[in-house]
């Protein structure tokens, strides 16, 4: 059973970031938090705006908070506007409701042992680099 760490983290971002290289896309932030919510590791590319750590963030809290993918909270953003808003206010400003923020699941018990946020190119991309980096580190992703 692999385990969320610090060096578990470094290695989804840094599979993350090389299917990014592979793909084209443009120059990513990603977090990774545990369970709580709680930051493991942030990185910014070379590139990458100011802002992309906190938007990284905000979407793998949003993700891990609910124990949904950001892609959900961006369905609900779009058909149940005041829920999400009410929900960032309650989260203190924090949730990202936006594609990026993928859960990290344990692959045995699917129990919820993290999330990954990505930001810097459209936010289908950010998700599709977010789950390369989970997956490789032997995790299941979940989107939502």
């Amino acid at each position: 059973m692999p385990v969320l760490n610090l060096a578990t983290a470094r290695n989804i971002i840094a599979t993350a970031y090389q299917k990014s290289g592979e793909e084209g896309f443009k120059p990513l932030t990603i977090a990774v938090l545990d369970e709580g919510g709680h930051l493991i590791a942030v990185e910014r590319q070379d590139g990458s705006s100011f802002m992309r750590p906190q938007i990284a963030i905000g979407k793998a809290y949003g993700a891990v908070a609910l124990g949904e993918g950001s892609r959900w909270l961006n369905e609900n953003a779009q058909t149940r506007p005041h829920f999400v808003q009410a929900l960032n206010g309650v989260a203190g400003g924090g949730i990202v409701p936006v594609p990026g923020g993928v859960l990290i699941r344990d692959p045995e018990t699917a129990k919820v042992v993290g999330a990954v946020g990505v930001t810097g190119d459209t936010s289908d991309n950010d998700e599709i680099c977010a789950i390369a980096g989970i997956e490789a580190a032997g995790f299941t992703a979940d989107v939502g």
